[in-house]
């Protein structure tokens, strides 16, 4: 897969002027295996039980995401991976966004809006009419606030893997 890179616009989403001109979103590609597992067990972890189906998507985010026309973008800082977010093939016209999650020394810095707004256009690209996300609305408040300013509306708690899931969120593209 050709590495994309997402240009971001200057939109002052980050606190420090030089971070935000530092930040690329870019494709994921087979060397940013282990920081996508690092960076979402680490969060996971630190707030949830790590069930099985985490096991299972973050050992092989190629099969679970990439296979069936997914996409998985990632955020570098200084040519650090500092963040992630995927996107599953779901029914037709519709990607499951997941695996959100910026590491714990950047949080606050608006890279989680640069990944929202990156993986929208990433799914408008791959053709989706909808993206869904299942998330926590105690554990992951500040997701919920994310997902709420980039457009996402809560809809009925339908078809989740998940025990922590407790919201279902959608965006009609």
């Amino acid at each position: 897969m050709d590495e994309k890179e997402y240009p971001l616009k200057k939109e002052g989403l980050l606190s420090q002027a030089e971070t935000n001109s530092s930040i690329q979103i870019i494709d994921y590609n087979p060397t940013h295996a282990k920081a996508f597992y690092d960076l979402n067990y680490a969060w996971i972890s630190e707030a949830y039980e790590v069930e099985p189906e985490d096991e299972k998507v973050l050992d092989d985010p190629e099969s679970y995401y990439l296979k069936d026309g997914g996409a998985i973008l990632i955020a570098l800082y200084q040519n650090e991976v500092v963040g992630t977010c995927a996107l599953k093939q779901g029914e037709p016209g519709t990607l499951e966004m997941s695996k959100m999650t910026v590491s714990k020394e950047m949080r606050g810095k608006k890279i989680g809006d640069l990944l929202g707004k990156a993986i929208i256009e990433k799914a408008r690209d791959l053709g989706a009419q909808k993206i869904i996300l299942y998330s926590n609305k105690k554990g992951s408040a500040a997701g919920i606030n994310l997902y709420r300013k980039l457009g996402f509306v809560e809809v009925p708690l339908t078809g989740h893997n998940f025990k922590r899931a407790d919201i279902k969120m959608e965006l009609a593209l």
